[in-house]
């Protein structure tokens, strides 16, 4: 009885250590199995304390992320070497609320501007980027068209009053001088032609007011054209969220270079949509060297010919693989472009290496080489490609513009014209080569708006007569009359208009 007592201790025995063993396995194995069993033979405290922790590992140097393997790293060095040269733009402007019977010439005659309301401020907000050490920021056009005040707030908190030395309306570029001596931290240019799809990018603004925000993404997608903002084509496009107030602000590369001045977005809410817009830093950069040099217009370089996009039945007609290049619409007898023996039918396919899909891209090439400059065009003429060498002229302006506003009853008043020049067409964008009288600006709610007239329209003829200076519109205006019959050029389409004043 007792060998079957021991017998059966020795089994329980066995399965305990047994169970003890498995438990330990899960506990932390073999190791702790034994320093448990050590203390429950009697050993001593210090026998029983656990192994010290091992020392923890200093964190990883934070560092820009150079692909995407390593996104989970931090943008914060890069956000800290760039974000001071971002800044915060405000401007103010002073609007007269409108008299509901402004633009009709009885009640303006006898009641003048009596019911117009009092003034109001209109206050807009938008970003900027610090662009040259001596206080140079550019941002959008659209912030700071028609302010009074422009105001801008840097990183760090201080303000300064600021004045604009050069804006552009069709590239929606603006440059800002601050008004003080000191310096200030400059965000260097890059090179926006070496960026590729899929690159990673910041941007860095003022999205509603908030304050300085940084949000990061991608380029979707390169040389964006006809996306309905300002008179530009050649738009980098980019998930990084940018929102109203991000315009003018940066868009930057994962060495710190400003690429991109980020401009608007397609959104159907008013926020970010993952559809954003920058202006390329190389047309930026073209537009910040002519405000260094005391421009207060941007000009761009005169070839003297008008271009159209190739469609896929001219593309079949010519030869051509695809729809890609800018056909010659018109050629200016006189102009750098027939001198070289550029003729209408003609397709540029490539400037200077760089290939031309659209006459959007054309221009964009032709504005960041800027005038007085030789250029190598690439192109198809007559079935055979060649290569051609172009002098880029300063445009010329043969006669003064003579810009005036239309005042008086007829379907002109309230419309700003001037004298056609090759400056002229080339500022607004106009195709064609024909002279005359072209409307600039519209006052809102005026006749010539209700008319249905719009800026940029060359008006040709009144009443059968053709129209060849300002004066001549103002003559008509002048003498007045009921019955009216336009002759418009509108974009290069003949648009005849019959109006009863």
């Amino acid at each position: 009885m007792t060998r079957l007592l021991r017998s059966l201790s020795a089994v329980f025995l066995l399965l305990a250590l047994a169970l003890t063993v498995a438990a330990a396995q899960e506990a932390g194995g073999l190791r702790g199995l034994l320093e448990d069993l050590r203390g429950g033979l009697g050993g001593t405290q210090d026998e029983t304390r656990p192994a010290p922790a091992p020392e923890p590992q200093a964190p990883a140097a934070r560092r820009v992320p150079l692909g995407e393997a390593e996104v989970q790293l931090s943008f914060a060095p890069l956000v800290q070497r760039t974000a001071p040269s971002v800044v915060n733009v405000y401007a103010a402007r002073t609007v007269r609320q409108r008299s509901p019977f402004a633009g009709d010439p009885f009640f303006e005659q006898f009641f003048g501007n009596q019911f117009s309301g009092p003034p109001r401020v209109q206050s807009s907000l938008g970003s900027g980027v610090i662009v040259d050490e001596a206080g140079l920021v550019v941002t959008n056009n659209h912030v700071i068209s028609g302010a009074d005040e422009i105001r801008v707030a840097l990183a760090d908190g201080r303000e300064f009053d600021s004045e604009v030395i050069l804006r552009d309306e069709r590239a929606d570029l603006a440059v800002l001088r601050l008004d003080t001596d000191e310096t200030f931290p400059a965000l260097p240019f890059g090179n926006s032609d070496e960026l590729l799809t899929g690159d990673l990018v910041l941007a860095i603004g003022n999205p509603f007011g908030v304050g300085q925000t940084i949000t990061s993404g991608i380029v979707s997608a390169l040389a964006r054209t006809r996306v309905g903002v300002a008179d530009f084509g050649f738009f980098i496009q980019t998930d990084a969220a940018i929102n109203p107030g991000n315009s003018g602000g940066a868009l930057i590369d994962m060495q710190g270079r400003l690429v991109g001045i980020n401009t608007a977005i397609f959104s159907r809410s008013g926020g970010s949509n993952g559809i954003g817009f920058a202006i390329p830093s190389n047309m930026v950069s073209a537009v910040v060297r002519q405000a260094q040099g005391g421009s207060d217009a941007f000009e761009r370089p005169w070839l003297g010919a008008s271009f159209q996009p190739v469609t896929p039945q001219i593309a079949e007609s010519l030869g051509l693989d695809r729809p890609r290049g800018a056909l010659v619409r018109d050629v200016d007898d006189e102009g750098p472009s027939a001198e070289a023996g550029l003729r209408a039918g003609d397709v540029v396919l490539a400037i200077d290496g760089a290939t031309v899909e659209h006459p959007d891209a054309l221009g964009y090439r032709l504005a960041t080489i800027g005038p007085g400059k030789t250029v190598t065009l690439r192109v198809l003429a007559r079935g055979r490609e060649r290569d051609i060498d172009v002098v880029l002229a300063r445009p010329p302006e043969p006669r003064p513009a003579q810009e005036t506003l239309i005042e008086g009853a007829s379907p002109f008043a309230g419309a700003v014209v001037a004298n056609l020049s090759p400056r002229l067409r080339q500022r607004m964008n106009l195709p064609g080569r024909n002279d005359g009288v072209v409307i600039t600006q519209i006052q809102r709610g005026a006749p010539a708006m209700r008319a249905g007239l719009r800026p940029g329209d060359i008006i040709e003829a009144i009443n059968g007569e053709r129209i060849e200076t300002v004066d001549d519109v103002v003559r008509f205006a002048d003498g007045g009359g009921r019955n009216w019959r336009l002759t418009i050029d509108r974009q290069g389409r003949t648009i005849n208009q019959f109006l009863r004043f």
